[in-house]
């Protein structure tokens, strides 16, 4: 464990937004390896590392797992068996959007669904309140008044600090921030997927977030995996991929896309550094873009997630080489 002053001169902070919220460009994601099924002792020590990496931000999510739940519940003993005593140094948010139990109460984006949601987050984390509260998906059959209503009551009954959304595209990322605003919640981060193969975002809703003063905080910048140099070989028998346990399958794995990932290494190695650290450096280039969330199967991923904004800045001409890899 190193010392407060070591730890936090490690890894940048930026700013979410117009808000007093500071998060680390890297943050770590409890979306997989997590689960119940996962090794307790190992998914310690990766939050551990990251923590004592200057990563104080461990994004959450009340259908992690699985089984779903069981990721906060292992992050609640992780929190218990001493991480706890550094609550005040942790930003730990969590979400709900997508089904959770059955019935008409556990999927979408109503007050009932939500609220109820986050009081059992707050009991599997062993909490009292999050830091980070976000609706998951957009619900197009809840009025968007209910939805973000929601998020103003987690807020001011103390059982959230901020609100936030995911996957939401522009325009209606535009209209939760007037309805918070006009509430007196502001709407401070947004979490789309963004990388190298997925841009989407730059379309226009990295224009909305910069106009509405709201930070962006990205997930699967590696591509779940892709990006990080996972597939040049193929498709390992024990990624996630193989295993088609989540949402990468091997479809997913394209011939196009490998020939782009070994273009994408190469520039690394150029650079001295890993694929997925410059897969981290290139999402991370935006100044909309508050902190990069990754997922970790060991301690030295996080350790060389961590690094990858140590290397020199992207140029012209590399740049020029990652748009071409682009994937439509």
């Amino acid at each position: 464990m190193t010392s407060p002053i070591d730890r936090y001169n490690k890894i940048p902070y930026r700013r979410s937004g117009q808000s007093g919220l500071d998060l680390p460009v890297i943050s770590l994601g409890l979306w997989h390896n997590f689960g119940g099924g996962d090794s307790q002792g190992l998914a310690k020590e990766i939050v551990w590392a990251a923590f004592d990496e200057g990563i104080t931000h461990f994004d959450l999510a009340n259908n992690y797992g699985p089984p779903p739940g069981s990721a906060e519940k292992t992050f609640g003993h992780i929190l218990a068996d001493g991480l706890g005593a550094h609550r005040d140094e942790l930003i730990i948010s969590t979400k709900a959007g997508y089904r959770m139990t059955p019935g008409p109460y556990g999927d979408g984006g109503s007050r009932k669904y939500l609220l109820s949601s986050l009081d059992a987050s707050l009991v599997r984390l062993g909490l009292d309140y999050v830091d980070v509260f976000y609706h998951h998906r957009p619900d197009l059959t809840t009025p968007l008044e209910e939805t973000m209503g929601a998020l103003e009551s987690a807020v001011t009954q103390g059982k959230a600090l901020y609100a936030a959304i995911s996957n939401y595209d522009a325009e209606r990322t535009a209209a939760a921030s007037a309805i918070l605003r006009s509430l007196g919640v502001p709407l401070v981060l947004h979490q789309p997927c963004y990388n190298i193969f997925n841009r989407r975002p730059e379309e226009a809703l990295f224009d909305t977030l910069d106009k509405e003063g709201i930070g962006s905080i990205i997930f699967s910048p590696l591509a779940q995996g892709i990006l990080a140099g996972k597939y040049l070989d193929g498709i390992p028998a024990d990624s996630r991929a193989a295993k088609s346990t989540g949402f990468l399958r091997p479809e997913h794995v394209t011939e196009e896309k490998q020939k782009k990932v070994i273009i994408l290494n190469h520039l690394a190695q150029q650079r001295g550094q890993t694929l997925a650290q410059l897969s981290l450096a290139w999402t991370l280039r935006r100044p909309t873009v508050v902190s990069a969330i990754i997922g970790a199967s060991r301690p030295s991923q996080v350790l060389e997630c961590a690094a990858a904004l140590n290397g020199p800045p992207l140029t012209e001409e590399e740049l020029a080489v990652i748009d071409s890899c682009h994937v439509s």
